[in-house]
């Protein structure tokens, strides 16, 4: 249901979840006519589609979701004020690359695979999977990403012997199977921030050469906790502390490029925060009460500010949806900060990054859709980052094939105020020992547990009552028991039984989108 609440203060006491969209097929958008026949309406409303999508960010950091939150985010507040928050919004994993390629292919990531892409690792999308900024390119979009990829390339193709020396590689050749081969025309990052290659990409090529190896001794030290930078080649005079800002300064200057442009834009601005390294600059130090993390969040917020404040002075506010969400919930770093700070970043939810707990995927969802969405609603419907992509196919009229996007469902309906929930299910998963399933208000861990994030955890958890954490299954009504402290597993065998069932047949089906 959509509510309508105005946003003068936090919204603490609510949270849910918004919008996916799926792509078509390569090899079918290939023949002649298939892309246009999938067009079931050209002249439809195209309104440019900024998605900010932050790295390790907990439902609690943010204002609007918090109003114990001990971080100031008045960018994100405001657009949580001029847009609708969804309360039970998800992303599929607990990890960064499955829930990127979830969100932009609009289907589960672990009917493909479940970790993450390794330093110098080739490709997760297969050439045939239409991906959303391929449908959005069909539709008439530019598209580009600015920031973290960590969907991999094909690094094999440029390099020149073994090792991950800076002369294993011939950097002056094109870097295949990365962003534009998958829908985006543009590209600038680093990849990951704490993966080699240290410099900049454009593109499809390096815009820097590395010719030095890492050596974190060479950069100004860290605030919070670990590096956790992986050994590779950088190019001399590297400063991961200026990764963020030159990264906003990119999406500013790709939004102010746009102006005046009959063609409508996707830009995808992927945050390196607030993941590790905790690197906020000098001039956001002591802007929080929440230590370095807290501090690297507002210099995220302001990010947000400057983005849409471009989005404001170039004329477009009134036809340019912006969403706000994250990957998964916040690292391991959150328990030291609860004790120190009194901030729980996931607040008020259990568990943390990699987590199936719903702290570790329930996270942060404001989506302002001009036309669309109300100033100051609260949706608390159940609804995934997967749903993004057949949300925006349905708005622009694009008819998707069968094997595209299958896991996504059209959420505008919804969005423009229907009170029906759209899905009532959702597998939540980081790896393959462990998963989760939900069910309308009910909740199945089918584990002995949801922590994966256990660094930190006994001691947090101390403080913690949890009733009946012994037994082989975890079931919660998350309607009555958000903390999901009370298990009920005992209680209600008859329950476990039917959502064991439920988790089989998703799994099973290939698909929870109907096919046509």
């Amino acid at each position: 249901m959509l509510a309508s609440l105005f946003i003068a203060r936090p919204i603490a006491a609510v949270l849910a979840v918004l919008l996916l969209v799926s792509p078509a097929h390569k090899t079918v958008a290939a023949e002649t006519g298939a892309a246009a026949d999938r067009l079931l309406d050209a002249t439809r409303d195209k309104p440019n589609i900024v998605i900010l999508y932050a790295d390790d960010l907990g439902l609690g950091d943010l204002g609007c979701y918090n109003d114990k939150s001990k971080i100031p985010t008045p960018n994100l507040d405001k657009l949580a004020q001029t847009g609708t928050v969804f309360l039970d919004g998800h992303s599929s994993s607990g990890i960064c690359t499955p829930s990127r390629y979830a969100l932009l292919t609009g289907r589960h990531h672990w009917r493909d695979f479940h970790g993450i892409v390794g330093a110098f690792g080739k490709s997760v999308f297969k050439p045939e999977r239409l991906t959303m900024p391929e449908m959005l390119k069909e539709t008439g979009y530019a598209t580009a990403c600015i920031g973290k990829w960590h969907l991999g390339w094909d690094w094999e193709a440029i390099r020149t012997k073994k090792g991950v020396g800076p002369d294993c590689f011939d950097w002056s050749k094109p870097i295949p199977d990365g962003p534009l081969a998958h829908g985006f025309d543009h590209y600038f990052g680093d990849t990951v921030i704490n993966f080699p290659p240290y410099a900049w990409i454009e593109d499809d090529k390096m815009a820097q050469v590395p010719d030095t190896m890492m050596d974190t001794k060479k950069w100004p030290a860290i605030k919070e906790g670990n590096w956790e930078c992986r050994g590779g080649p950088m190019v001399t005079g590297w400063n991961p502390y200026e990764v963020l800002p030159t990264l906003g300064d990119k999406a500013v200057a790709y939004v102010e490029s746009r102006k005046g442009k009959d063609e409508p834009f996707f830009l995808f601005f992927a945050y390196p925060s607030p993941h590790a390294p905790i690197i906020p600059n000098d001039e956001f130090d002591g802007k929080s009460q929440a230590g370095p993390y807290g501090d690297f969040v507002v210099e995220s917020d302001q990010i947000a500010g400057r983005i849409m404040d471009a989005i404001e002075q170039a004329g477009m506010t009134d036809n340019t949806v912006v969403i706000f969400t994250a990957d998964n919930g916040p690292e391991h770093y959150a328990y030291a900060r609860d004790a120190k700070f009194g901030h729980w970043s996931a607040d008020p939810l259990r568990g943390l990054k990699r987590d199936i707990y719903e702290g570790g995927h329930r996270v942060p969802f404001i989506v302002r859709w001009p036309g669309v969405t109300k100033a100051g609603q609260v949706g608390d419907a159940l609804i995934s980052q997967i749903d993004l992509y057949a949300t925006f196919a349905s708005h622009l009229g694009f008819e998707l094939p069968d094997d595209a996007a299958e896991d996504s469902h059209d959420l505008l309906g919804y969005l423009k105020g229907d009170t029906d929930a759209v899905r009532t299910s959702h597998v939540h998963n980081t790896f393959n020992h462990s998963w989760a399933v939900r069910d309308g208000d009910w909740l199945l861990v089918n584990a002995k547990t949801g922590a994966h994030s256990k660094r930190g955890l006994a001691e947090w958890e101390k403080r913690r009552a949890y009733e009946n954490d012994e037994l082989p299954l975890e079931l919660y009504n998350l309607k009555d028991d958000l903390g999901q402290r009370n298990n009920l597993a005992e209680q209600h065998p008859d329950k476990v039984k039917a959502m064991q069932a439920l988790l089989k047949k998703i799994q099973d089906d290939g698909r929870t989108r109907s096919a046509r």
